[in-house]
């Protein structure tokens, strides 16, 4: 087996359809091509996208909207010319990083190919059909859906421990394996003058504590608790303003229940952050990030914060608190308002604290994409070799 292999990397969102996922795509084909074989993106149309910034190949297929209300598109791969397509590339392996059309789509391949899948469940899916699914037997089909794709794929990877028990509720029983993400920031702080030009920009104050929220603005991402916190904060005198970075379809939403609670002036919206070098200023502009999601899978952006030293008030026992350790490596709160309360309001006037966790959060939950997406490829060889054995046994 040649040790240049030749990957698919499936993703129902890849930009200008900006998420985790997405962002996860980029990386995994970046990194496969510049330093292990070769790497194809392949992804569903999408208004507006710019695949020449790319220095590998984009092969898109036909998509239709999800929602009016979201940036998502929706794959369409039932095409037989898609599937000849794709055979006619020669992968090596297929690897999905959304159980829905993409690993759909590999199913299809495989039925008329012999070649090995990894499918990557990445998010909590089940809230997703559990809120927008209007019907239970739509429900239970949603996730009969999700399930067969992934006991169709060859190995199944998750990105942290804790996904287990979102992976059993879908209905899926199989096997699975660890596989991090990383972190696409260099380690260490933004520039003094980059520093300096986001906080004239954004008019931040240098006398109170500068707070960071970054990620999709809807509801499930316990902003509430967030906001909840800073009125609790705000009652007992404390001064503070909280960055809110990201866009999502429950903004206006959120900034209406922030107006109730008489908190306007101290929360800042930023909308979208594309560019990486200004998100790295954000981060090494703020004194804690506050991330109480349970939902994430990962909390890719607890690793980006990692990398400016950046220490994390994160929910006890989520996903995205794996791996971080209680006043060691970041903070850690009971899932609720008052206890969030109390951990920030503990913490976030103390530098010398925040500076000596942040950075051991820099040396000890911080991981390269470089680095992660080597782990994945190693995995890949043993996937094929499994696969390989399994055939000659049939």
């Amino acid at each position: 087996m040649s040790d240049k292999l030749k990957v698919a990397i499936g993703t129902d969102a890849f930009p200008p359809t900006i998420d985790g996922i997405s962002k996860v795509a980029e990386n995994y084909a970046k990194y496969i091509n510049k330093n292990h074989g070769e790497a194809v993106i392949i992804t569903p149309n999408c208004p507006n996208a710019e695949d020449w910034k790319y220095d590998y190949e984009i092969y898109r297929y036909k998509s239709f909207s999800f929602s009016k209300k979201d940036e998502y598109m929706v794959g369409w791969p039932f095409k037989e010319q898609f599937r000849l397509d794709l055979r006619a590339k020669n992968f090596d392996i297929l690897h999905s990083h959304c159980p829905l059309a993409s690993s759909y789509f590999f199913r299809l391949v495989c039925e008329e190919q012999n070649v090995p899948t990894v499918a990557t469940y990445h998010t909590k899916y089940e809230y997703d059909i559990e809120t927008r699914v209007p019907t239970k037997p739509f429900q239970d089909f949603a996730k009969r859906f999700i399930t067969n794709n992934l006991n169709a794929a060859d190995e199944v990877w998750v990105t942290s421990a804790g996904t287990e028990e979102s992976l059993r509720r879908i209905g899926y029983k199989g096997d699975f394996i660890v596989m991090p993400n990383g972190v696409d920031l260099s380690k260490g702080k933004s520039s003094e003058a980059a520093i300096g030009n986001l906080r004239a920009k954004y008019k931040l104050r240098s006398d109170v504590p500068t707070l960071l929220y970054v990620g999709r603005m809807m509801w499930y991402k316990n902003i509430k608790i967030i906001i909840d916190a800073a009125a609790i904060l705000k009652s007992q005198g404390r001064d503070f303003q909280i960055l809110m970075l990201g866009i999502g379809p429950e903004e206006s939403q959120i900034r209406r229940y922030i107006r109730q609670k008489g908190l306007t002036r101290s929360f800042i919206f930023t909308g979208k952050i594309l560019d990486r070098e200004q998100l790295k200023a954000f981060y090494s502009a703020s004194d804690l990030l506050l991330f109480p999601s349970t939902f994430d899978t990962n909390g890719l952006v607890v690793r980006e914060a990692a990398a400016c030293s950046l220490p994390a008030v994160l929910t006890r026992n989520s996903c995205a608190a794996e791996g971080v350790s209680d006043f060691k490596t970041g903070f850690l709160a009971s899932e609720n308002a008052h206890d969030f309360a109390l951990r920030v309001g503990l913490v976030m006037d103390n530098k010398e604290l925040i500076s000596k966790v942040g950075a051991n959060a820099a040396n000890e939950i911080y991981i390269s994409w470089e680095d992660s997406v080597a782990n994945a490829y190693n995995r890949y060889q043993t996937v094929i070799e499994n696969y390989n054995k399994k055939l000659k046994n049939r």
